[in-house]
């Protein structure tokens, strides 16, 4: 028989429709923290500007500087019939880049569709439903229409998943800085300059790695044994400066799930060491739920998270799936807002 911690229908949750947050509060480090230290179970109620009260002096915070990229097009195919394409990832490989595609009809190589002036035809078929395309830009001139012709490919359970310019702003950190995902590391949304100026009086040390979040962080978990769910690929890296912040921290705390997994792939022998990439970025397909021994971090901070999601077992295998679904709970009853454009939770683990 499969414990409870195993099967994906344990960490389901009734939320209700009115706290899935539709945007961001006009000031982000005004949104909600709940503080839970599991060593002493006590759960506390915060604003987020304070999070550097509760934050042990000295300590390090790890963030996920990867940028998103506006990558939903809207067009046609030459027949005159709408298409959508998703762009997956700007990691271009003899300049074709992994993608999805929607429209009426069957998909095939050499189709080509049409974009305000950019042309995106289909150089392969690839994995799990997805696409190779060539563009007719190089990338530094496909990224520049991009920027003014895409959308922001917000999840599906905000307004539907239709953007608008104001998301360009709000579905991305203050600390954006390598172009590269398809989500926004969300966690990172509540830090404004306001809450780096508190974390410096309390002479807190940030350090930064990029992992590109792909399209897969929006896939659900569909077996039913969460030990037979495959993790999508996602790509990272660490600078040398970050790294040896990383294996200097007193005590560190990671910012969001992505960040996490950047850390817990690199974690070796109680200290941090970047695998060998050939001038490639690193992969990683980590899957991190109860069971799993999480080494590297004495904290997180993260949102709320889907109900099955393989984020919610994430944060499941820091504190365990009961106490995560009673903190879920505490939190609806507290009116807290879910999801990306949401409030937060700060994970204490040694108090």
């Amino acid at each position: 028989m499969t414990t409870p911690d195993f099967l994906k229908k344990s960490y389901h949750y009734d939320l209700p429709q009115e706290l899935i947050a539709e945007r961001p509060l006009p000031n982000r480090h005004e949104s909600k923290l709940l503080i839970y230290k599991a060593k002493s179970q006590q759960v506390l109620h915060e604003q987020f500007k304070h999070i550097a009260n509760y934050l042990p002096e000295n300590a390090t915070i790890a963030f996920n500087q990867s940028k998103v990229f506006p990558c939903r097009l809207v067009g046609q195919k030459s027949s005159g019939g709408v298409a959508e394409i998703f762009i997956l990832s700007l990691l271009a490989k003899d300049q074709l880049y992994p993608c999805m595609i929607g429209c009426s009809g069957k998909k095939q190589v050499g189709q080509v569709f049409y974009f305000d002036g950019l042309e995106a035809s289909i150089a392969a078929v690839a994995e799990q439903g997805t696409f190779l395309v060539r563009f007719n830009l190089s990338k530094h001139l496909l990224l520049d229409f991009l920027q003014t012709k895409a959308q922001i490919p917000i999840p599906p359970y905000i307004r539907g998943g239709v953007a608008d310019e104001q998301d360009k702003v709000d579905y991305q950190t203050t600390y954006a800085k390598d172009v590269g995902s398809v989500a926004a590391p969300t966690a990172g949304l509540h830090f404004t300059q306001h809450v780096f100026d508190e974390l410096k009086k309390k002479e807190i040390e940030t350090a930064f790695v990029t992992l590109h979040v792909g399209a897969g962080t929006f896939q659900p978990v569909k077996a039913d044994n969460i030990l037979e769910h495959h993790m999508h690929k996602e790509f990272f890296t660490v600078d040398n400066e970050n790294l040896a912040k990383l294996n200097q921290a007193k005590s560190l705390f990671a910012v969001g799930t992505t960040t996490l997994r950047v850390l817990e792939s690199i974690y070796r022998d109680e200290q941090f060491i970047l695998p060998e990439s050939n001038g490639d970025m690193n992969s990683t397909q980590i899957f991190l739920h109860p069971g799993v021994d999480v080494k590297s971090i004495d904290g997180l901070i993260t949102n709320f998270h889907l109900p099955e999601s393989s984020l919610i077992m994430l944060v499941s295998s820091l504190i365990g799936r009961e106490k995560t679904l009673e903190l879920y709970q505490v939190a609806i009853e507290h009116k807290y807002r879910f999801f990306s454009y949401g409030d937060a939770m700060l994970i204490l683990r040694n108090a």
